[in-house]
């Protein structure tokens, strides 16, 4: 061996005791961080439209729909009525469904809830109840039993051949009542997203369904979805359905129930009036976008790219913020450890990573065959490395103005923070409304921010 492969061999050895003794990690690493000064921040109010349905007239409101005369023999005595109930975190949606329950009730009905959502829960029976009585879903709130299970039975073959699953209790109840919200989907693009149409193929559909329909990918959802919920329609007892919609305050603020045979025709005209009320963040790009939490009840994403930037699994569906550098600090409560969404990230911190939930991280991933989302980013051990961290690696910029923009989560965009640099922008969008004036980060002496 030369002398010169010799050194070589010493170098690399002497390297790798550094990096066992964790030294990289304990001391380089946070230098690198603590050479880059974070700008002040400043808080402004975004203004988006604020009509809504106040929750207290949120029950006369189902009731009113529910009861309309063409509706009228939808429901009858003695029937086995199952309501359906998504894993997304739709506001007052404890309330929408004792509302539907209590309707059933005064039909004389026996309705039970069944959560439809996929693979969402880990795919498990036990997963799926817990994250609905999360949303304040319970059997003593609603007054009528949670039916949860992951069996599904085949209720038709579609017009290509799938064998189409949907939950078996749904499939054997005298009725079903659809409810869920009308969205712009996370993935793909078309006449149907997220909304009843995709609660069918998808949310009843269970693991087994879910998984049949997007065996395709998502470039081909927008023709599965319909093509499973045509079958549904014609196949299973659907009574009616119950369409939600949320101002950008994450405010109800339309309940339109629909006939079976109205549904693939009016949900697009819903959807479309949907895409008005997206809580946008109402600036074109930045350095660095700083999410506080991501989670299965924000978004099927985590956090949704319409709000936070492309999709990196659906490059086709664009839209949300240019952002250079992404960097998540937490998971919410309610997502149950599922980490899906943060390969969108480019940091995370350790407080979030030290959450995940692997098995129900996973399962969502290979239901939906996307692996991308699932991606373990940089991990940095305090809030303010990751953020210094992203900062740093934006390149071709003045670091010393960078454009970060903080926000809760891509739900919550009504009050966000935003960096000096970003002022002048501020005050000349009449949309924005300046809160206060620039601040340091409010981190603590662990270099957090709670």
């Amino acid at each position: 061996m030369s002398h010169s492969q010799k050194l070589k061999l010493w170098e690399s050895f002497s390297l790798f005791n550094i990096l066992t003794k964790g030294e990289a990690m304990y001391y380089i690493i946070p230098q690198l961080c603590d050479e880059i000064k974070l700008p002040n921040m400043f808080q402004v109010k975004q203004l988006f439209d604020p009509r809504k349905i106040e929750s207290a007239k949120i029950p006369a409101a189902v009731f009113t729909e529910l009861s309309r005369p063409e509706f009228a023999d939808r429901i009858h005595p003695g029937m086995r009525v199952a309501i359906t109930c998504g894993s997304r975190g739709i506001n007052n949606i404890a309330l929408i469904t004792k509302a539907i329950v209590d309707f059933v009730k005064s039909k004389n009905a026996h309705p039970i809830i069944i959560p439809a959502m996929g693979s969402h829960g880990g795919a498990t029976a036990g997963g799926q109840k817990a994250l609905i009585e999360g949303y304040g879903v319970t059997e003593a709130y609603v007054g009528c039993p949670i039916v949860s299970s992951m069996e599904t039975v085949v209720v038709g073959v579609s017009e290509e051949g799938h064998l189409v699953r949907i939950d078996k209790n749904a499939a054997e109840s005298d009725a079903i009542i659809l409810a869920g919200r009308i969205k712009t989907n996370t993935d793909f693009r078309g006449p149907f997203e997220s909304g009843l149409m995709k609660m069918m193929a998808i949310g009843l559909g269970k693991r087994e369904g879910a998984g049949i329909c997007h065996e395709t990918g998502f470039a081909r959802m927008h023709h599965m979805v319909p093509l499973f919920a045509r079958c549904i329609l014609k196949n299973a007892p659907i009574a009616l359905g119950l369409a939600i919609m949320e101002n950008a305050y994450y405010e109800t603020c339309k309940i339109t129930a629909l006939l079976p045979g109205e549904i693939e025709e009016q949900e697009p005209v819903l959807l479309e009036e949907a895409r008005q009320h997206l809580p946008l963040i109402l600036f074109k790009d930045a350095d660095v976008l700083v999410i506080d939490r991501i989670g299965k009840d924000i978004s099927g994403d985590g956090m949704d790219p319409n709000i936070t930037g492309t999709s990196p699994c659906s490059p086709h569906v664009t839209g949300g913020l240019n952002a250079r550098r992404t960097v998540i600090l937490d998971l919410t409560e309610a997502t149950h450890g599922s980490a899906f969404g943060m390969g969108a990230a480019h940091v995370i911190t350790r407080r979030l990573f030290d959450k995940i939930d692997y098995e129900a991280t996973y399962i969502n991933a290979i239901t939906c065959t996307v692996l991308d989302f699932v991606r373990i980013p940089c991990i940095l051990d305090t809030d303010r490395q990751a953020i210094q961290l992203a900062l740093r690696t934006c390149n071709g910029i003045d670091r010393q103005a960078g454009r970060i923009i903080r926000i809760a989560d891509s739900v919550h965009t009504e009050k966000i923070l935003l960096s000096e640099a970003m002022m002048e922008e501020a005050e000349k969008n009449p949309a924005i409304e300046i809160l206060s004036a620039p601040e340091p980060w409010p981190f603590n002496q662990e270099g957090n921010l709670w």
